[in-house]
């Protein structure tokens, strides 16, 4: 299995997903770094040295497409995925697999985060914790695009090399359906016991995720492949979300049955220790059980696997995320959280290899005056 890219491939990326043009002189690599030795691990410290060898490749290969300038910067760990990052940053060239967030401000030269995004065009961020809310909310303010790479692995660079433009088509298709549908109903099998959820699509668009990053203002994730929409969170005066029924998701060997009242799970059906851990989770904080995406991805149908990281693993095939929805288009932000440190975007994806026990029969869009069923048995059908 290939598990390095060449800089010339490297550079066909860069070509493929962002397009440079004559207005992009700054690329920045950011990348983030564990507090303390003990948080770090081997699949992180692996990461920021690939992250090391695109930047040193990039140096390299970048004025041959007329930019300016690639810089690699470094920040403290946020612990927890798509909270906000950090006001204050740091440039730091030496060997970052053992460099950690104490020794930062000895080591580095500090910058401010929006100066240096002020500064750039293009953003490439392969972190350990997804910094893709907070990215995709700083890039309409600054008007850079980027590509996001949480908890990317040796064993995704495959999925680097996809056509990304047979990828587009397909994601577009999704799109365009999403666009026009009005609902979308799941069903669900989880051992034996069918459950449906129905999502409410009014007032929404889809977003296209495809791999291709050509216009300010852009960040989405990469490998890439996948369309989604937030369903209607209830925010217009007068009309509540018609989401409702339940979602069963698969922890280990415990499944865990939610009920979905106005596009928030309101209770847990089931029992059992991480249902105890989920009932009272949502207790706590209401804000995780917003239904905050329906994700369309598309990568199984290109010979892509699950690896164990959800940057690639929601990219195969249907998804539901909770809680965080403002960066995708709903209303939920880290302002609708009691405590900051439960702020999470978290996607649950039905494969079966990821979720062996439960598996989606059908999902079905309603549009006005018509139905479509877009999978069967876990596959596409369109």
């Amino acid at each position: 299995m290939k598990t390095v890219l060449s800089q010339s491939e490297l550079q066909s990326l860069f070509q493929t997903v962002f397009a440079p043009g004559a207005e992009d002189r700054v690329v920045t690599f950011l990348v983030d770094v564990p507090a303390t030795i003990e948080e770090d691990n081997e699949e992180w410290k692996e990461r920021r040295r690939m992250a090391m060898e695109w930047w040193a490749d990039a140096l390299d290969f970048l004025p041959g497409m007329g930019m300016e300038k690639a810089q690699i910067m470094y920040y403290p760990s946020v612990g927890r995925n798509n909270a906000d990052l950090p006001g204050t940053i740091y440039e730091w060239k030496g060997d970052a697999t053992a460099l950690y967030a104490t020794a930062l401000p000895s080591a580095g030269t500090p910058r401010g985060l929006v100066e240096v995004l002020e500064e750039t065009d293009i953003v490439l961020a392969p972190t350990e914790y997804s910094a893709t809310a907070p990215l995709k909310m700083l890039a309409k303010k600054h008007r850079f695009r980027g590509a996001t790479m949480p908890g990317f692995l040796r064993s995704m660079v495959p999925a680097l090399g996809i056509d990304y433009q047979r990828v587009h088509e397909r994601i577009m298709n999704f799109k365009q359906r999403l666009d026009e549908a009005e609902s979308i109903d799941i069903v669900f099998d989880a051992r034996g016991k069918e459950s449906v959820f129905h999502g409410d699509l009014r007032f929404r668009t889809a977003t296209p995720s495809s791999g291709m990053f050509h216009h300010s203002g852009i960040v989405g994730n990469l490998p890439s492949g996948e369309t989604y929409i937030v369903p209607y969170e209830g925010e217009k005066d007068g009309i509540p979300s018609d989401s409702r029924g339940e979602i069963p998701v698969q922890f280990g060997d415990e499944i865990v049955a939610y009920r979905v009242e106005n596009n928030r799970a309101v209770e847990v059906l089931t029992d059992g220790e991480k249902s105890v851990e989920e009932r009272d989770m949502l207790a706590k904080e209401p804000a995780y059980g917003n239904i905050a995406e329906i994700g369309f991805g598309v990568l199984g149908d290109f010979g892509m696997n699950a690896v164990g990281s959800l940057l690639m693993d929601e990219k195969l095939g249907l998804h539901i995320a909770f809680g965080r929805s403002e960066h995708f288009g709903g209303i939920v932000s880290p302002k609708s959280f009691r405590d900051p440190n439960n702020v999470v975007h978290i996607d649950r994806v039905y494969v079966p290899s990821l979720q062996p026990d439960v598996a989606v029969k059908a999902a079905v869009l309603n549009f006005p005056g018509r139905s479509e069923v877009i999978m069967t048995d876990g596959k596409w059908v369109i």
